[in-house]
């Protein structure tokens, strides 16, 4: 009755020796550690408007949603944020989903149809490769960033309503993808485009609106924009946004949207103040510009092969799995606190350290920061 026990020890031990063990590291709130880690982008997380907003809310609506957002668990803060967050990303609507995880898997499920056939770029996030899976549609995997590849790919299904879906900024390597020439190859074979904005969204763009805007495309009837609300944003939950019809069709046949128990108002609350900083924040878009440069030159004058930042992600390449883990606990050892992917979370099966760029993080922490990452290099 066992032998199903044995078996998981059996294929932990194999990923141990493969250097793909995976820990939880519990922090307390006073934790002193140099974030690098963490997606809190601008800061927001903890600044006194965002707290406030969430503390006014919860003495408002109590600690949770109650409910799916079609029950009771839409409110006033729910459809404000989704005002403000339609008209920051300008399109006709936005919906908001308790995880950006559940708003990927809930468009790309959404945009099927009998015969779709979704291009998908091959170092697209594990939410989008998920929701390709779910949705049961002919999935086409394209190299990376390839407006070429995925010409051909539409060029080859002639007639079939087709998806291609990408991230702006791609989570792994911090690259941006070529939108407007994928929204060209799009629109030219009547497909449609969806974009994850998850690390564009408050770090590039005009007012920070992310990589979709920042491409000139913010409203096109062909895009569909989703993002996570726990990056740049400091919070949690999810977003799709695009034309009216279609947030209707996610609010009337969206599984991940209907059976889900809604944000919690108060998240929902905190997160509109954060849109509001986040949209008059080009000074904090600047700061970070200006480190991701320093970043690159420091460690690429370490001899270091560091990848170019198109907004706040730098991967630094490891030498293998059992390197990169090293790596990342010796930096965290010395109070800085790295990410650190191996496969199968990467695409290319390479092993990096990623540092994610906070404007939150004092100048001085994040250059000894950077020392530290050269000194702990293997």
């Amino acid at each position: 009755m066992a032998d199903w026990l044995a078996a998981l020890d059996r294929r932990a031990e194999l990923r141990a020796k493969a250097g793909l063990t995976r820990t939880l590291r519990p922090r307390s709130a006073g934790d002193a550690v140099v974030d690098l880690a963490g997606n809190d982008y601008l800061g927001l997380s903890t600044h006194p408007d965002v707290t406030a907003a969430a503390v006014a809310a919860v003495r408002a609506y109590g600690l949770g949603a109650t409910g799916s957002r079609l029950v009771r668990g839409s409110t006033d803060a729910h459809h404000a944020l989704e005002d403000d967050l339609a008209d920051w990303l300008g399109t006709d609507r936005a919906l908001v989903f308790s995880s950006g995880y559940l708003a990927n898997l809930g468009a790309v499920r959404a945009l099927v149809q009998p015969r779709t056939l979704l291009v998908s770029d091959a170092h697209n996030h594990a939410s989008l490769i998920d929701g390709c899976r779910i949705s049961g549609a002919e999935t086409v995997v394209t190299p990376h960033a390839d407006v070429a590849a995925v010409r051909a790919a539409l060029a080859a299904a002639p007639g079939r309503p087709a998806v291609v879906v990408t991230e702006s900024v791609f989570s792994v390597d911090g690259d941006l993808a070529p939108l407007a020439e994928l929204h060209a190859v799009t629109r030219g074979h009547g497909a449609l485009l969806l974009v994850d904005d998850a690390h564009a969204l408050g770090v590039t763009g005009p007012g920070g609106a992310g990589g979709v805007a920042a491409a000139g495309l913010a409203g096109e009837p062909d895009v569909i924009v989703t993002a996570t609300l726990s990056k740049a944003l400091g919070g949690a939950g999810g977003v799709v946004a695009g034309p009216a019809e279609f947030v209707r069709h996610l609010v009337e046949t969206g599984r991940t949207f209907i059976f889900d128990t809604a944000l919690p108002p108060a998240v929902a609350a905190g997160v509109r103040a954060a849109v509001g900083l986040a949209r008059a924040g080009d000074d904090l878009r600047a700061e970070l510009a200006e480190r991701a440069g320093l970043a690159v030159r420091r460690l690429r004058a370490a001899g270091l092969t560091v990848s170019t930042p198109d907004a706040a992600v730098v991967s630094i390449t490891a030498p293998g799995p059992e390197t990169a883990t090293t790596w990342a606990a010796d930096c965290r050892d010395r109070g800085v606190a790295v990410g650190c992917f191996r496969p199968p979370s990467t695409p290319d099966s390479r092993s990096r350290l990623r540092l994610t760029l906070s404007a939150g993080v004092p100048r001085a922490d994040f250059e000894r920061a950077l020392e530290v990452i050269v000194e702990c290099a293997p």
